[in-house]
């Protein structure tokens, strides 16, 4: 019937599914991931290969700017990629879930027919 692992996987996702939905979570656990997606922009802007992108932004760039825009590419791409995450899982459960049903429905019947 199930793996050993789509058993855990399903019982962790009953528990946990409505918790992990919430956007206050998505945006929390993904903060980590989009903080690395904003320091490799960082890295990129300060590196200094594109001269003249540097030189625009050293004369004419707001630094609060600058900031804020990290900060909101840093929360969106979080929970855009939380939010990824949590459908992804969604679905999985749902087609373990469908499978399931599939094999009762066949054993009723299997049952049925002897």
């Amino acid at each position: 019937m199930f793996t050993e692992e789509e058993k855990k996987f399903i019982s962790y996702w009953e528990a946990n599914r409505l918790r992990e939905k919430s956007w206050k979570r998505q945006i929390q656990a993904g903060l980590p991931i989009g903080t690395t997606v904003a320091a490799a922009i960082l890295i990129t802007f300060f590196s200094g290969w594109y001269k003249l992108a540097m030189m625009e932004a050293t004369t004419e760039l707001n630094p609060w700017v600058l900031i804020f825009a990290i900060m909101v590419i840093a929360v969106t791409f979080g929970a855009f990629y939380k939010k990824q995450k949590w459908e992804q899982h969604e679905q999985l459960y749902n087609e373990l879930m469908a499978r399931k049903k599939k094999e009762e429905q066949k054993l009723e019947s299997g049952s049925k027919e002897a």
